[in-house]
């Protein structure tokens, strides 16, 4: 099978279009579905504007504390926690956004926002752990005992207001890769607010003073390895790639198995935004009727939906061997 042109190697053969036909079908769906999920996402956008306000909470508290002990480990989770605060943020709007009505302009919606934005807080994430990793490399290099009393104190509540964070927001959209940036920052940084919580408790003992910065660089360990696979995903959609875990050639083969001699050609998959795929394809037909040809169209398309999530697909029908752009009788 090849994809992205017609198997013969030029343009596919003309013929009728399933998409004027279905897209009531098909947007009538959706909208039904949205508004249906519309009350539980406005609780949840609750339990996220909560999350949003305690971690801001929790963030001047290490700041501030961070200061006052001296200890970089408090202030490299207090910048991890501020960029929480701002992927909360964005989250939030990004979500809201994506619930709005497509219009004549953008046509889509707005899906692709949820990405950007969390393609945002990736970067967020991998400059400000950068610059963590250096601190704690200079703090190395000459250790300071903080206060740990201070330290540790603090850190429990960073880690008490973490964990809070987490639970409010158990249950999130997984298929939502700005809510799992959110989700993500909010994970490791209550593994971090755990690691200072140990390095305050043994920072007495020998190797104390060296504790802080280790707790530190183990901090962007865990903060770049999800935030770089997070970036990478949302590049993945933003290029319009094939959505991961969707094997064309597989779906094009079962596709044609099960409605032969139909067969699909000129295939391509993307996503709109996070957990929205799109297909548009050729679908080659024998001779039949535009009736008959829609109703094999919908059939293919509520496969599509069911066998591989895809909501939105606009197949053109085209009878075998017309390579002049002849349609459908």
């Amino acid at each position: 099978m090849i994809f992205g042109r017609n198997r013969a190697g030029g343009e596919a053969p003309g013929g009728a279009s399933d998409d004027a036909a279905g897209r009531g079908h098909r947007h009538g769906h959706a909208h039904a579905h949205a508004h249906a999920h519309a009350p539980a996402g406005d609780r949840f956008d609750a339990r996220l504007l909560a999350t949003t306000a305690l971690n801001a909470v929790v963030t001047v508290a290490e700041i501030v504390g961070g200061i006052a002990a001296g200890s970089l480990a408090l202030l490299a989770d207090a910048l991890h926690n501020l960029s929480d605060v701002a992927a909360l943020a964005l989250a939030l709007v990004a979500r809201r956004l994506g619930r709005r009505p497509p219009t004549a302009r953008f046509t889509y919606g707005f899906k692709r926002v949820e990405a950007m934005a969390a393609l945002i807080n990736g970067l967020a994430l991998l400059v400000v752990s950068g610059f963590i990793a250096v601190e704690a490399l200079k703090r190395l290099q000459a250790p300071e005992p903080p206060h740990a009393t201070a330290m540790f104190l603090v850190a429990l509540v960073a880690l008490a207001g973490n964990g809070f964070s987490v639970l409010l927001l158990r249950g999130h959209d997984h298929a939502d890769l700005n809510l799992r940036a959110a989700v993500l920052h909010l994970v490791q940084d209550a593994s971090a607010s755990l690691a200072v919580v140990l390095a305050a408790l043994f920072s007495g003992t020998r190797f104390g003073p060296y504790l802080d910065p280790l707790a530190s660089l183990l901090v962007c360990g865990l903060v770049l390895r999800g935030s770089f696979s997070l970036v990478v995903e949302v590049f993945h959609v933003l290029v319009e790639a094939t959505p991961r875990g969707l094997d064309l050639e597989e779906l094009a083969a079962r596709i044609d198995a099960e409605f032969a001699p139909a067969r699909l050609d000129h295939v391509h998959a993307w996503e709109v935004g996070p957990g929205q795929r799109v297909l548009t394809a050729h679908l080659l037909v024998p001779p039949m009727t535009v009736a008959e040809a829609e109703a094999l169209c919908a059939r293919v398309r509520a496969r599509l939906a069911d066998g591989w999530g895809i909501d939105h697909a606009t197949l053109e029908t085209a009878v075998f061997g017309q390579d002049d752009g002849g349609c459908l009788s």
